[in-house]
């Protein structure tokens, strides 16, 4: 039977221990958990319990009786209400001991991995100002006016924003005015109860050492009246600005982007420079969000994989061949896998613009097309989805033993588990776990962690545990 101290609505004092991997605070009250967003380890607070089950419960944060020395002002005049990020309150420094926290516990408690060899987290160039991509949905204000923003935690109420302090400074300006132009055009902003509606989400992308960017809209169909015009007005007032792209979505859906996508003005892509490559990124294709902090984790693999250039290596989950072009100038082949048929004609675009010829490219599920590739490789590069392997491609890997696997995760529950699976017979022992910053100010944190087959792994390896208590 529940204590009836436990009733929702009560207010309780808590301390706050731990944070989850949602961002929420961890504390307990009358020994059971209490989960608390915008909170700290080391706060002690006055919390409302509004979710309530038996062994544990959801609050709402009432009152900081005494704040966390790692709590800090958050940059954002609504961080305590947009969704877009949990941890501006913060201080940095704790949130990179926090993620590091994160794989360990996951490696440990899913992976089943005694003290995991995971690295101190690599850290953002900045912890703010970092994003080169943003997709903000678009509403309407009481009063009429067109908003871009964020949903608030946990709700579906729009959060309008003028500026966002994490994504690129430079495309604030177009964030302001472009919500002005929709309202003077008169175009009609989607309603997804309904809908109706022609304007679903504004996206904005940049490259981060180019300075060019593109402005896209999503649309719930393509009869958008003035759109040339006011295409070109955009081209006009910003000089960095190379495109103006349309992305049709017409389906009742949660997803961003359909699958068609015209330019309307300019060209459909922006060149980036990355890894001493050039490469085009179009508006609805896959590429970190954070340059600098995807560079330096490249930096890392070609540093453990240490190539000598006689390697055959399988990129797969390749996208347009961010990681492969790199590696592929330091191996002798590789073969990169992708399920989406724009993504791979980038890759190749993007490996003829750069004069890289070692390297192949093939459409399709990676667990239909690894099986049957027919390459002996010494060296499997892994970036699946969030969740992550399907079971054939950890079999294949099993039955194929190439020398080396590098696992890029971007959720770090689904890593541990084909991990697990990957060093379960002893062929392959885990040697590094690399965690790095893509996402400063959330609770996000990716990782890339590598294999080596057993009888080939070097006891002498220099890498230092780190400490593996609790925070």
């Amino acid at each position: 039977m529940t204590n009836p101290i436990w009733r929702q609505g009560e207010i309780v004092e808590v301390t706050i221990t731990d944070l989850n991997d949602t961002g929420d605070g961890v504390g307990r009250f009358e020994e059971r958990v209490v989960f608390v967003p915008d909170t700290v380890p080391g706060d002690r607070i006055l919390v409302r319990l509004i979710h309530v089950k038996p062994q544990y419960a959801h609050g709402k944060l009432q009152e900081v009786l005494q704040p966390s020395p790692e709590r800090t002002r958050p940059s954002c005049i609504v961080a305590d209400k947009c969704g877009g990020c949990q941890w501006q309150h913060i201080h940095y420094e704790y949130q990179l001991v926090a993620k590091q926290n994160q794989v360990i516990q996951a490696l440990e408690r899913i992976g089943g991995f005694i003290q995991p060899p995971v690295a101190p987290v690599l850290a953002a160039a900045s912890p703010l100002g970092y994003r080169n991509k943003v997709t903000y949905p678009l509403g309407m204000s009481a009063t009429g006016q067109v908003q871009a923003g964020y949903y608030q935690k946990g709700s579906h109420q729009l959060i309008n924003l003028n500026q966002c302090p994490v994504q690129d400074p430079q495309l604030n300006p177009l964030l302001a005015e472009v919500k002005q132009d929709i309202h003077k055009r008169r175009w009609s902003i989607y309603d997804e109860q309904r809908h109706q509606g022609q304007i679903r989400h504004l996206g904005l992308r940049i490259g981060r050492r180019t300075g060019e960017m593109l402005l896209t809209l999503v649309v719930k169909d393509w009869n958008l009246p003035g759109i040339e015009t006011q295409a070109q007005e955009w081209l006009q007032r910003y000089p960095d600005l190379v495109g103006v792209c349309l992305n049709l979505n017409s389906d009742r859906t949660n997803a961003i982007f359909g699958q068609q996508t015209r330019c309307i003005a300019g060209v459909p892509f922006l060149r980036e420079k990355f890894a001493g490559l050039e490469f085009q990124v179009r508006a609805d294709t896959f590429f970190q969000v954070s340059t600098e902090t995807a560079e330096a984790l490249l930096a890392v693999i070609q540093k453990q994989l240490h190539l000598q250039g006689n390697e055959v290596l399988i990129d797969a989950y390749c996208g347009i061949g961010t990681l492969t072009l790199p590696l592929a100038q330091q191996a002798k082949q590789v073969t990169g896998l992708e399920l989406q048929a724009a993504a791979v004609a980038q890759a190749q675009v993007n490996a003829q613009h750069n004069g890289i010829n070692n390297v192949t490219f093939q459409v399709g599920a990676v667990e239909k097309i690894i099986p049957n590739l027919g390459i002996t490789p010494d060296v499997v590069l892994l970036d699946p989805p969030r969740k992550g392997c399907a079971p054939n491609v950890i079999k294949t890997l099993l039955d194929l033993k190439p020398s080396q696997i590098v696992y890029v995760s971007c959720k770090v529950a689904t890593l541990a588990r084909d991990l697990k699976l990957l060093c379960a017979d002893g062929t392959y022992t885990l040697v590094k776990v690399q965690p790095a910053d893509f996402f400063p100010q959330t609770a996000h944190v990716e990782a890339v962690a590598f294999l080596v087959r057993s009888h080939l792994h070097n006891s002498s390896d220099d890498f230092t545990k780190p400490q593996t208590g609790n925070l």
